[in-house]
């Protein structure tokens, strides 16, 4: 039980993978729970730093959960931004809102819409509308595995070099998630997302995000995570591989 307490912290607090990807892995804030209503969490922070440069960081992160019978909620707001001497070197921001309805205790259908820019990425503004199946394929104690297959539509204006183009597609977008328990005081938490167009399936997207979450003491956990970004097709000169790997200690409390 201190396990899952400190997998589900860990959920909520340290939520890394909207503010480096591409793809938002819902998946990882996803909050396992039978009673829950409200969870989540709220994060501003800001600073300004001046010596022979001049840098400023600002970061904004709203993740929340909703919880009522069948009818489950999910919205993430994550913005990050940070300059120097007025060069750009991160800006970016995702809003991502989620419905899901339990069917059965096996099937549930999810709708989601999505807006996001990254202009280190040269995505200026992306709009996602989906909606899908969501099955829960395999569950014990010691593991749990979903797959969801939907289909989005998908805007997206980039910023050339010399114009702005504007693309409109659909899009399949399939993840498989699991959550593994080997010890008690172990847990790999794993989510990978395919994305191809329904008329170029050598237009894809494929995007993978794993972490593991060890205990150390009975509130404090040691985790570490990976998330890597392969787009296929990407704009101008951004790279087809983008990855992010993360360490660092979470403590829990009730």
């Amino acid at each position: 039980m201190i396990l899952k307490k400190l997998l589900a912290s860990f959920v909520l607090l340290f939520v890394y993978s909207v503010t480096c990807a591409q793809i938002v892995n819902v998946e990882s804030i996803r909050k396992v729970s039978d009673t829950s209503r409200w969870s989540g969490y709220a994060n501003l922070s800001f600073d300004l730093t001046k010596n022979k440069n001049r840098i400023f960081n600002l970061k904004n992160k709203v993740h929340l959960q909703y919880l009522y019978e069948k009818n489950l909620v999910l919205f993430v707001n994550d913005i990050n931004f940070k300059e120097n001497n007025d060069s750009k070197l991160v800006s970016k921001g995702t809003q991502h809102l989620r419905y899901n309805y339990k069917l059965k205790s096996s099937f549930a259908l999810e709708a989601f819409v999505q807006s996001q820019y990254d202009e280190i990425s040269a995505i200026k503004l992306r709009v996602l509308l989906g909606t899908g199946p969501r099955f829960k394929i395999l569950k014990s104690n010691n593991y749990n595995f979903f797959i969801g297959i939907l289909s989005m539509y998908e805007y997206e204006k980039n910023d050339d070099t010399t114009e702005s183009i504007i693309h409109r597609d659909f899009r399949n977008s399939t993840y498989l998630s699991f959550s593994l328990f080997p010890k008690n005081d172990i847990a790999i938490v794993s989510t990978t997302y395919y994305q191809p167009l329904y008329k170029n399936f050598n237009d894809y997207r494929l995007s993978n995000d794993t972490s593991i979450v060890i205990s150390v003491f009975k509130n404090l956990a040691f985790n570490v995570g990976l998330t890597y970004l392969y787009d296929a097709m990407p704009v101008n000169d951004v790279p087809k591989e983008q990855y992010k790997i993360t360490n660092g200690l979470t403590y829990s409390f009730n």
